[in-house]
C-alpha cells in the first residue's frame, strides 16, 4: 500500500513512525518552515524534521488549491492518505486523489469536539474520557464517517501534555490497524445529536478568573499547560500556571490560604503544585514557596 502522509506538529510524528514502519511512504506533506525563536530563522516542522532523518521525501506547499499542487498529489498515485494535524483545508480533488481516500486521525470521540482544540476542550470542559477517531475524510468539519475508536479516562491529574502523548501514540497505533483492516471496515456515520465544536484557544481564555469555582479553575490551568499556560498577575509579577487540583478551603477569591500554595476560588479553592516565574523554570509548589520565604514577600494573586 502505497500512502501519502500528511501532518505537522509533534502529535503527528508517531503517526508518521508507525506507518512508515508499515507501509510505503511515497511522500509526507507538512506546513512550509517558520520563523522561529530570536534569530527568527526558518525552522522545519517536527514532522518535517523526521521525515528528512527517515530518508522520506518532503513537500511543503503553502496552499493545496491551485491546480498545479494538486496535480502533483494525484501524480504520487497514493492508495491512500493518511492526514494528522496537517493544517490546511484538502480541497475535494485531494481528497479524492487517493484510490481509498484520505483518513484523519482526530483527537477526540466524534461528534464531540469536532475542530482544532480538542484535547483542552475535552479537559476544560471535565469531560469523563476521550479518544481517538480514526475518520474518512470529507468536505465538512470533521463530519465524516468513523472507522475505528478508541477510548481513555481523562484523570484529574491530566494536563494537556499528557493527555496530548497519550492520545499521540493511541493515534499511531489505531491508524496502522485501519490501513490493514480497511477493506473489511464499516463507515459508520457521525449521529446528530452530541455534536460540539473545539474552537481554537484565544490567549485572552488563560487568564485565571478566581471568582469561578474551583473545579473549572484547576481544569483550565491543566486543560493549558503548558501552552498557552494559564496565568495570573501577583506582588511578584505574572505567574504561569502549569498544574493544579481541586481542595478544601475558603477565602476572598485570589487569596493565598495557609497550608501550602492553595488560592481561593469562588466557591472551593486550588493547589497549585507546578508554575514558572517569568524568565525562570518551571518548578513545583514547594521549591516556589521555600524561594519565597527567603524573600520575607507576602504572595498576592490577582
Amino acid at each position: 500500500m502505497k500512502v501519502i502522509f500528511m501532518g505537522t506538529p509533534d502529535f503527528s510524528v508517531p503517526a508518521l513512525d508507525a506507518v512508515h514502519a508499515a507501509y510505503q511512504v511515497v511522500c509526507v506533506y507538512t506546513q512550509p518552515p517558520r520563523p522561529a525563536g530570536r534569530g527568527k530563522q526558518p525552522r522545519l516542522t517536527p514532522v518535517h524534521a523526521r521525515a528528512e532523518a527517515l530518508g522520506l521525501p518532503v513537500r511543503h506547499p503553502d496552499s493545496l488549491n491551485g491546480a498545479e499542487a494538486q496535480l502533483d498529489f494525484a501524480s504520487l498515485g497514493a492508495d491512500v492518505a493518511v492526514v494528522v494535524a496537517y493544517g490546511l483545508i484538502l480541497p475535494q480533488p485531494v481528497l479524492d486523489a487517493p484510490r481509498l481516500g484520505c483518513l484523519n486521525i482526530h483527537a477526540s470521540l466524534l461528534p464531540r469536539w469536532r475542530g482544532a482544540a480538542p484535547i483542552q476542550r475535552a479537559i476544560m470542559a471535565g469531560d469523563a474520557e476521550t479518544g481517538i477517531c480514526i475518520m474518512q475524510m470529507g468536505a465538512g468539519l470533521d463530519t465524516g464517517p468513523v472507522l475505528l475508536r478508541a477510548k481513555t479516562p481523562i484523570s484529574d491529574t491530566d494536563t494537556a501534555a499528557s493527555l496530548h502523548d497519550r492520545l499521540a501514540a493511541m493515534g499511531a497505533e489505531l491508524v496502522v490497524q485501519a490501513l490493514a483492516r480497511l477493506p473489511e471496515l464499516v463507515p459508520e456515520p457521525q449521529p446528530d445529536q452530541g455534536v460540539s465544536y473545539a474552537a481554537k484557544i484565544d490567549k485572552a481564555e488563560a487568564r485565571i478568573d478566581w471568582t469561578q469555582p474551583a473545579e473549572s479553575v484547576a481544569r483550565r490551568i491543566r486543560a493549558l499547560s503548558p501552552f498557552p499556560g494559564a496565568w495570573c498577575d501577583s506582588s511578584i509579577g505574572r505567574l504561569k500556571l502549569l498544574n493544579a487540583r481541586a481542595v478544601d478551603g475558603q477565602g476572598v477569591p485570589g487569596q493565598v490560604l495557609e497550608g501550602g500554595l492553595i488560592v481561593a476560588c469562588g466557591t472551593g479553592a486550588v493547589q497549585i503544585t507546578e508554575l514558572q516565574r517569568e524568565g525562570k523554570r518551571a518548578m513545583s509548589d514547594g521549591d516556589f514557596l521555600r524561594g519565597l520565604a527567603g524573600t520575607g514577600t507576602v504572595l498576592k494573586l490577582s
